[in-house]
């Protein structure tokens, strides 16, 4: 199979999954990531918001703002397909933008450098047990992660594994990938 019917795969089983058990498992990945020492170890910890059944990540957020790190999420550009991070203090500075992502109000958030993040918790749809992924189809995040130096944390469903899946030259792993399962580590170079 190829990327495009591995990912329409896995976001079909992602749909049919109860509520319940998508808020449990979001939980338990959760748990776990409070739990590593990269989380307790970085200020500066970029992120997404979380849409339809990806792990949920607006709760997450917030245990970041209650322990008092800062929280970066993206800002994308379209026409470039390149993204920066933006400081994001509150809900409120969000602004639904295509295919209804949530994405900083560039007028009242400040960008910062990718030397400032610590962590990155990178998105995907599909993850093989090495860490490499498939997201949305974008490759920003493969552009991006080719400037960066930092941990890089994949937050999953264990449904989201397979065994494997078409690598590109251009693809970089995550180092890390949390499941509701278990606390995968991949490439720790």
């Amino acid at each position: 199979m190829n990327k495009t019917e591995i990912r329409k795969r896995i976001l079909s089983k992602l749909k049919a999954l109860p509520h319940p058990t998508y808020v449990e498992w979001s939980n338990q990945i959760a748990v776990k990531l409070y739990n590593l020492e990269t989380w307790k170890s970085s200020d500066t910890i970029a992120i997404t918001i979380s849409r339809g059944k990806e792990v949920d990540t607006k709760s997450i957020i917030e245990k970041a703002w209650q322990e008092g790190k800062r929280i970066v999420v993206p800002k994308c550009k379209p026409e470039t397909k390149e993204m920066t991070f933006r400081i994001l203090e509150s809900f409120d500075q969000l602004e639904v933008v295509y295919y209804g992502l949530e994405e900083p109000k560039e007028c009242i958030t400040k960008a910062v450098s990718t030397d400032e993040i610590d962590a990155v918790i990178v998105p995907g749809v599909v993850f093989n047990l090495d860490g490499y992924r498939i997201g949305y189809g974008g490759g920003y995040y493969d552009r991006f992660l080719t400037n960066y130096n930092g941990c890089t944390i994949a937050l999953a469903f264990e449904m989201q594994l397979v065994s494997q899946i078409p690598v590109e030259d251009h693809d970089i792993p995550v180092q890390t990938i949390i499941t509701n399962e278990r606390v995968l580590l991949c490439h720790t170079s």
